[in-house]
């Protein structure tokens, strides 16, 4: 019995306490354990602005060269006010008046489409032609001397011709889009077939292919990327020229309307209409250069 007591009696020795759990790394800390590497928001941001910001400051920086020439002239309209009178035009691009008297709208129509019929009938005649050149040796000889002299001449030195043939402006004008843009498809379409290797062209005699064959199974893939950059060239001529042609021939068109709009002293109308040349050219290009990335393998840039 006392040795219950005395064990009852006794201190009871504390319990160790437990040990602190480790302090969980922050999660940043856990982060660069795994090999990841969290960009800050300005690296972010980085590429966003690389992409906008000298744009912006290349347009900037040309609308204050506006506004510093229209400040020592005062003949010459000021940013602000063409952008007033842009407002205004654009509120009703598309009203007829009369003959000489249509909206913007119709006018860039109008060019459009004769860019179109003329660029239309260069691609017919000027992509198999082209294939034609490239293909054989001899018809290469024949035609490269008259492509050598007629490609370096203005296309507006044709359009006398135009109006001597074919007795009015509009036809005029599409001949000189037709003869400036036919070049660089015959050209660039030449210059693909002829860099077709020849390995190609030993393997379809061996199999005893058809002319027919050859071109469309083997000339036209390659060739293809070369044939989308002679469009590409030729709709940026033919829309250069389609502008100077109608500033000669008259009716209703772009080039018609600008120089309309210096006859009646209307700058603030002409500078609207460089800047709708501009961006009815840089839409043609673009949409090009989409085609162009759909249908071929290789990255094109502008």
């Amino acid at each position: 019995m006392s040795a219950v007591l005395h064990n009852i009696a006794a201190p009871v020795a504390p319990e160790p306490a437990p040990a602190p759990a480790p302090e969980k790394p922050a999660r940043s800390e856990r982060i660069a354990a795994k090999g990841i590497t969290l960009e800050s928001g300005s690296v972010r941001m980085r590429p966003f602005v690389m992409k906008y910001l000298p744009p912006l400051l290349g347009l900037a920086m040309m609308v204050l060269a506006w506004q510093i020439l229209a400040s020592k002239n005062s003949s010459f309209p000021t940013p602000w006010a063409t952008w007033e009178e842009a407002v205004k035009m654009f509120s009703d691009p598309f009203y007829r008046k009369g003959p000489n008297d249509q909206g913007i709208g119709w006018n860039v129509l109008a060019s459009l489409k004769r860019v179109a019929m003329g660029f239309g009938l260069a691609a017919v005649v000027g992509i198999p032609l082209g294939f034609i050149i490239g293909r054989f040796k001899f018809m290469y000889g024949m035609f490269s001397p008259i492509i050598s002299l007629l490609k370096p001449v203005s296309p507006l030195a044709w359009l006398p011709i135009g109006l001597l043939v074919f007795k009015a402006a509009d036809p005029a004008a599409i001949w000189s889009i037709f003869i400036c843009s036919i070049w660089p498809m015959i050209i660039n379409t030449a210059v693909g077939v002829q860099r077709v290797p020849q390995d190609y062209m030993n393997v379809a005699r061996v199999l005893s292919l058809s002319e027919w064959k050859i071109i469309t199974k083997i000339l036209l893939p390659a060739v293809l990327p070369y044939m989308l950059t002679g469009v590409r060239l030729a709709i940026g001529t033919a829309w250069l020229v389609i502008v100077a042609a109608e500033m000669l021939t008259g009716g209703v068109g772009i080039g018609f309307w600008v120089w309309d709009e210096w006859n009646n002293l209307n700058v603030p109308h002409i500078l609207i209409a460089i800047v709708v040349i501009g961006v009815v050219g840089l839409l043609l290009e673009s949409a090009l250069v989409t085609l162009a990335k759909a249908f071929t393998y290789e990255e094109v840039e502008n």
